[in-house]
């Protein structure tokens, strides 16, 4: 379910992009008033009509069919760019500790789960999506990546996380609540819902043991703004204590917000495109707010405004973007 584009830069070498992708080039309270300033852009601005002021439009179908749509037309891979630049931003994956589990959700053709691969031989990366093909297209790309031993460490399965809770083989609601307890009580949890068990699980494992790491990259945007608070309450609950959510998508007043026309507005800054797909553009406080509201603490929160060009028609666009870093509470 991953984002289209997902903020990729246009007409850049790979090394080029990673250090733009890490840079700051304009202030987005600048940019703020640079678009409320413009006339043209006031139906960005103004609160959604509701019900009464789009009776005559059709209902948008629902996202996650959409998506699915979205990635069956575009099945070659061609969208396909590897997000290394991630690294860059969160650290935090190349630095885990030994035999780290992360979980990337909506994770589309595995732009985002190559590189984790790649750059931590330790770590084991479970990968959900609500399209069978893409996540057929991402074990293919990843099974074919020069140097990545992808042998037990790459296990995608079909979720569409803006419905669906998270699989109890991931980290099961038992061993959730006996945190804390003597290694003689886990033995009696040993069997619970085995009949569930993936083939991976080993021994007497009744789940992975929850993640270390959830990324959601240029994802969440890709849902409708009312099902973000349910759907991350979801990711929160397979993540350990003390775990992170890493998270990046798209900013309010991002170029390619302001390029939506006022009947693709379909809620307050939540529009959608002519095949079905949805794109949010967060602000910093909606963010905080929706993380904060599933229990996590902030540990880091921005905009990254990236000033690029496209070298074919020598545009230059103003992109916008919100990193954070969200902490699972230990106790």
């Amino acid at each position: 379910m991953e984002a289209a584009g997902g903020g990729e830069l246009e007409s850049t070498g790979k090394d080029e992009a990673e250090a733009e992708y890490h840079s700051h080039d304009f202030e987005w309270e600048d940019l703020k008033a640079e678009v409320e300033a413009n006339p043209g852009f006031s139906y960005h601005l103004s609160p959604f009509p509701g019900p009464a002021g789009t009776m005559n439009l059709p209902p948008p179908p629902p996202s996650s069919e959409a998506w699915r749509s979205f990635h069956r037309r575009h099945s070659s891979g061609k969208f396909f760019k590897e997000r290394r630049y991630l690294l860059k931003e969160f650290p935090e994956l190349l630095k885990s500790n030994d035999c780290a589990k992360a979980l990337e959700v909506g994770c589309g053709n595995g732009s985002t789960a190559v590189s984790v691969l790649r750059s931590s031989e330790s770590t084991t990366v479970f990968a959900c999506d609500c399209s069978k093909d893409t996540l057929q297209k991402a074990s293919e790309i990843i099974s074919n990546t020069k140097g990545i031993d992808v042998k037990d460490r790459f296990h995608p399965f079909l979720l569409d996380f803006s419905k669906e809770t998270f699989p109890d083989w991931l980290f099961c609601n038992v061993c959730q609540s006996s945190l804390g307890k003597t290694a003689e009580d886990l033995l009696d949890l040993s069997h619970h819902k085995r009949e569930e068990r993936p083939v991976f699980l080993r021994g007497n494992q009744c789940c992975v043991g929850g993640m270390d790491f959830i990324t959601m990259i240029f994802t969440l945007s890709a849902i409708p703004f009312d099902k973000m608070p349910t759907a991350i309450k979801h990711c929160v609950s397979v993540l350990k204590p003390g775990g992170l959510l890493l998270f990046r998508d798209y900013g309010l007043y991002d170029m390619t917000m302001l390029r939506f026309l006022p009947h693709q507005r379909v809620g307050f800054r939540e529009y959608v495109r002519s095949d079905g797909t949805f794109s949010y553009f967060f602000s910093l406080d909606t963010v905080r707010e929706l993380f904060h509201a599933a229990g996590l603490i902030e540990r880091e929160l921005e905009y990254c405004c990236v000033t690029s060009v496209n070298r074919k028609n020598g545009k230059t666009m103003q992109r916008v973007w919100v990193h954070g870093k969200f902490e699972k509470p230990i106790s």
